[in-house]
């Protein structure tokens, strides 16, 4: 659906690393994606959750958990990006049987727009991730930024909900995006900077946290916990410095 995240995709150094460090934190299995040979897909109970990329050579980005959403228009998207104050980075290009774009939002956090077929995945359903979170300095201004460039109003089945000091924005009734404040955009530290950060669930959070560790992960400092309902949440650092969050599985 158009404005909705369709995927989730990391980039990284060495792929033997990286499917061998979230293999043993979230008990991924892989396979070659279509793409090219630097491309796997982790797979989770038969379910497609995320990508993993190699880095092309000469590049030096930091590596980042990336969303990506599902648009009608490449073009369009780029446009209204630019219009509102984003940068657009690359394309819109066409990637396999789609259309791709990178950008960032006016502070600074990135993301992706795909034009085309989608895998059936959605945040919060079967293996992926339970929802993206993004952490930005004003709320408020991220919404407006996000709801114009996507549309989100237009779509009947999508509905964007104030909750004092954050947003939800839910798809038929199921959260699929959270916006939140707490990002300082001048901060030298990455997991303080305006970002959006992907959750996964898993059934111990300490444990995984300690598998984590175990293979070559750690705890960015200040190390952030953030507690809810039935458990809490983890922000962690893959060996190649991606952050993602682990999250208690809801039964």
């Amino acid at each position: 659906m158009q404005g909705t995240p369709c995927w989730v995709n990391l980039v990284v150094a060495d792929l033997r690393v990286a499917s061998t460090f979230y293999g043993e934190v979230l008990g991924w299995r892989f396979r070659s994606g279509s793409l090219d040979a630097q491309f796997l897909v982790a797979m989770a109970d038969g379910d497609p959750v995320a990508g993993l990329a190699a880095r092309r050579p000469g590049l030096t980005a930091a590596s980042v958990w990336m969303p990506y959403f599902a648009v009608r228009d490449t073009d369009v998207t780029a446009a209204r990006i630019r219009e509102r104050g984003g940068t657009v980075a690359v394309g819109p290009m066409a990637v396999g049987d789609g259309r791709v774009g990178l950008a960032a939002d006016r502070d600074g956090a990135t993301f992706g727009f795909w034009e085309g077929y989608t895998l059936a995945w959605s945040p919060g359903e079967g293996r992926a991730p339970t929802r993206l979170d993004l952490q930005t300095r004003d709320v408020f201004d991220a919404a407006v930024f996000y709801g114009e460039v996507f549309g989100w109003a237009e779509e009947e089945d999508i509905d964007v909900i104030y909750r004092g000091d954050h947003v939800l924005v839910s798809l038929k009734d199921r959260v699929v995006l959270s916006l939140r404040g707490g990002g300082v955009q001048a901060s030298p530290l990455a997991h303080l900077r305006p970002r959006w950060l992907v959750n996964f669930a898993v059934d111990d959070v300490e444990r995984a946290v300690a598998a984590a560790m175990g293979a070559g992960g750690s705890r960015p400092q200040p190390s952030s916990t953030t507690w809810k309902p039935g458990g809490f949440s983890r922000t962690l650092q893959d060996p190649d410095g991606g952050l993602f969050t682990l999250a208690h599985r809801e039964r």
